[in-house]
């Protein structure tokens, strides 16, 4: 028992190595911009860029909508599958496999292809309808990740047992799924949301062919331009990462699974 409690304590510390080494040595770099001496120069320098406020700003509104959306759109149907059409379960989860199969260029391409100005339904003509667009493309990206995280969750619990008492206390689909099946998935949709926020905010291929002020543009941009200023907005985009998973974590440590009521 000691060897292994060992043996997993000094694989935790190697993958921890692993990953806050290249961490401290960006942060350490980021530090170089003033010759001679460590200074935040590199970090009041992107806080200070326009772009980087509109560009973050931008896809910080775009990730809230993405989960928003994808989130009423996969627990319903996680939810109905698993009650209802079991059968379907194998069709669902190919269906969501299939944008892991796909490179995100092939899909903004066929977009493109299907709504540009000279189509039948011009969605690139305008700013709303290419908004649209990189909406659609980013919750296709996170369609695997959102509905495997609220389909693992919903196998934690009866939801049949669930749904017969609900109805029995004379609550309707409406009142079930959102007094009851939701609250019980909050760590599936929690996981789901940071993994989408996660994905919207490093995303560059289908906002840059797009031609969207999203903040992954930005970040290459940037990167091929400057230089200090690239590890300063990696630092910033990991603080953001990681204040985002506490937020989530707070949230689900304070949400409490409320029972239907009739």
């Amino acid at each position: 028992m000691k060897t292994q409690k060992f043996l997993a304590w000094f694989a935790i510390a190697l993958g921890s190595i692993y990953f806050i080494v290249p961490l401290i040595a960006t942060f350490e770099f980021s530090l170089r911009m003033r010759r001679g001496e460590y200074s935040f120069d590199a970090y009041r320098t992107v806080f200070a860029d326009g772009n980087f406020q509109s560009s973050f700003s931008y896809s910080l509104v775009m990730a809230l909508i993405t989960i928003a959306v994808i989130t009423l759109l996969i627990v319903p149907t996680a939810y109905w599958v698993r009650l209802r059409l079991p059968f379907m379960r194998p069709v669902v989860e190919f269906i969501t496999m299939m944008p892991l199969v796909v490179p995100a260029i092939v899909i903004i391409f066929g977009y493109l292809r299907l709504y540009n100005s000279s189509s039948v339904l011009p969605l690139t003509a305008t700013t709303t309808g290419t908004d649209l667009l990189f909406l659609c493309g980013l919750m296709t990206l996170s369609l695997p990740y959102t509905y495997r995280a609220v389909d693992a969750a919903m196998r934690a619990i009866d939801v049949a047992t669930l749904t017969e008492a609900a109805q029995s206390l004379g609550a309707g689909w409406i009142t079930i799924m959102f007094r009851c099946i939701f609250p019980n998935v909050l760590s599936g949709v929690l996981s789901g949301a940071f993994i989408t926020f996660a994905i919207v905010i490093g995303e560059f291929t289908i906002p840059s062919l797009l031609n969207r002020p999203a903040f992954g543009p930005y970040l290459q941009l940037i990167g091929a331009n400057r230089a200090y200023e690239p590890p300063a907005l990696a630092i910033i985009a990991f603080a953001m990462t990681w204040a985002s998973i506490g937020l989530l974590n707070i949230l689900a440590l304070f949400t409490k699974p409320v029972p239907a009521k009739a």
